[in-house]
């Protein structure tokens, strides 16, 4: 499903994000990428869609290069790729479903969605995803109401409003209290287990991948020194996914 070859990014001044990360993630994994803060997690998963160039390495999406493709090659391979931000990522004023009518976008004419125009289809879309996310009461309400929590959950129904194969998700509990940690990870691997999506999932919390993931890679300083189901993660692999850098 995504093939990554010799990824690298560096981003200015000249910070090693990610270090030729090679890795292949199949078809409906549940995929943590684990690791510290500032261990390249989030770079590596934006170098996924290219929201964030690759300086070098190649990116393949369902056997087609992401890296180097056209405007128009890149607009089609991104449909297939949905992503959730960890600051969830709305437009506040609008209301929760024109949000997830984002999700579309990729989809439909440009003319007629600049002016915040949707076919009937794209509505029922719409309004199916906030159902599968357990919001579609709350349709009408502007974003900024809600509580992180349901932000979140319609973060998560526009991705699923692309019809993706593939969802990102960027350490998408970090900005909720930990009681609501569980129910967005239940969320995510039901849409995993139901629909048969591809989740790539990075996370800090050792706890939560291993309830999570049906594979872990771990992540440090932009490299991977870790890979292999949560089972195979022992106290010394841990430790090394988590080691303090050394000082200057």
């Amino acid at each position: 499903m995504i093939e990554v070859a010799g990824l690298r990014v560096v981003l200015p001044p000249a910070v090693v994000a990610v270090d030729g990360v090679d890795l292949t993630v199949g078809a409906g994994e549940f995929v943590v990428i684990l690791g510290r803060s500032g261990a390249g997690k989030t770079t590596f998963l934006r170098a996924l869609n290219r929201l964030v160039e690759p300086t070098a390495g190649v990116v393949r999406i369902a056997g087609r290069p992401l890296t180097g493709a056209d405007a128009t090659t890149l607009r089609t391979l991104r449909r297939q790729v949905g992503m959730v931000f960890q600051q969830f990522n709305l437009v506040r004023r609008a209301s929760v479903v024109d949000n997830v009518l984002a999700g579309r976008l990729g989809w439909a004419p440009t003319l007629p969605t600049l002016l915040g125009r949707f076919a009937a289809d794209d509505r029922r879309i719409a309004l199916d995803c906030l159902a599968q996310v357990g919001l579609a009461e709350l349709a009408g309400r502007r974003a900024d109401t809600l509580s992180g929590g349901e932000q979140q959950r319609v973060a998560i129904a526009r991705a699923l409003a692309q019809a993706p194969s593939v969802i990102l998700a960027d350490e998408p509990t970090a900005s909720l209290d930990p009681a609501l940690t569980s129910s967005i990870m239940d969320l995510l691997k039901r849409i995993n287990t139901q629909r048969g999506l591809t989740l790539v999932v990075s996370q800090h919390q050792l706890e939560t991948a291993l309830a999570y993931a049906t594979r872990i890679v771990g992540f440090r300083r932009g490299r991977v020194v870790f890979d292999g189901p949560p089972a195979r993660l022992t106290p010394p692999a841990a430790a090394a996914i988590y080691a303090e850098d050394p000082g200057p």
